[in-house]
């Protein structure tokens, strides 16, 4: 059998895990007070965006124990199954070197990893991917191998309400976020090569939606035989353009909608909404079975 780990940077909470057949392990968010909450586990984001928008101090994330993978990786060679590891970009956290260290203290070799190169609603479409590919009959290294081509196919653009969040965590430079956290402007961003990169500003909501469709368009356009995912941080109707967008302009199934949770939503702040897809140009055995 083919056990399937991931982190909680995917946003996918333990509902979906279970109901999707993978293990999440959890990234950890630390309070100004100190006290630390696992991601998708300890506080539901809802809760955290509204302590978020009152603290004085941003929380800070980190990287689970390697203890957690280790743990997993034994148990599943005991039980003669391999690991599929798929982990956020290793540009934004040590999450993907801390899952390989571990897999080297437990002395297992019935693992593979694959690097998202990306986060959130881009890593937890890459996840689907990979139970699509399992649950057909794909072999460990068939799948990794599709992943690999996959995730060169993969997209996420996000409209940030303010670029603060990004810079305060590190996760973009001072310079960019003042550049583009101009007043009433509203950043557009991308994964690239793994890391936060701006991808374009628009005036005021409305502008947003209309810069997130065209980038989407340069991005290489939705391909219709993949699932896509839309994600909010803090408030549910800012997905709603989307979906129409979806349903009225492309004649495409809606997406999927998930909440960002505590710890890409430290980065990305309350305001924060997008669009995780595959392009086109992704061809593969099984694209026209959906998930």
């Amino acid at each position: 059998m083919i056990r399937i780990l991931t982190d909680s940077a995917s946003d996918i909470l333990p509902a979906e895990a279970e109901q999707l057949d993978v293990t999440v392990i959890p990234l950890n968010v630390t309070l100004e007070d100190g006290v630390v909450l696992r991601d998708g586990i300890d506080m539901t984001p809802s809760a955290y965006y509204d302590h978020l928008a009152s603290c004085r101090k941003l929380p800070t994330t980190s990287q689970p124990s390697p203890e957690l993978f280790e743990k997993f990786y034994l148990e599943a060679a005991a039980a003669g199954d391999e690991v599929l590891g798929i982990f956020l970009s290793h540009e934004l956290s040590g999450t993907w070197q801390c899952a390989k260290l571990a897999a080297d203290l437990a002395n297992v070799d019935n693992v593979l990893f694959v690097d998202s190169a990306n986060v959130c609603l881009g890593e937890a479409l890459l996840v689907r991917l990979a139970v699509q590919l399992r649950d057909a009959g794909k072999t460990l290294v068939q799948i990794a191998t599709d992943l690999e081509h996959a995730k060169e196919h993969l997209h996420l653009v996000a409209a940030i309400d303010d670029l603060k969040y990004l810079r305060k965590g590190g996760r973009l430079p001072a310079a960019v976020a003042v550049a583009g956290g101009m007043l009433g402007i509203k950043p557009l961003i991308t994964i690239k090569e793994g890391k936060v990169a701006m991808a374009g500003k628009a005036r005021g909501l409305p502008g947003a939606y209309v810069a997130l469709f065209k980038k989407i368009d340069e991005l290489g356009g939705i391909s219709p035989d993949f699932a896509t995912v839309a994600g909010y941080s803090a408030s549910l109707r800012e997905v709603q353009p989307i979906q129409n967008y979806f349903r009225d302009t492309l004649d495409l199934p809606e997406p999927l909608v998930r909440q960002i949770g505590c710890v890409i939503g430290t980065h990305a702040g309350p305001g924060a909404f997008g669009l995780a897809f595959f392009d086109k140009g992704l061809v593969l055995e099984l694209s026209l079975i959906h998930i």
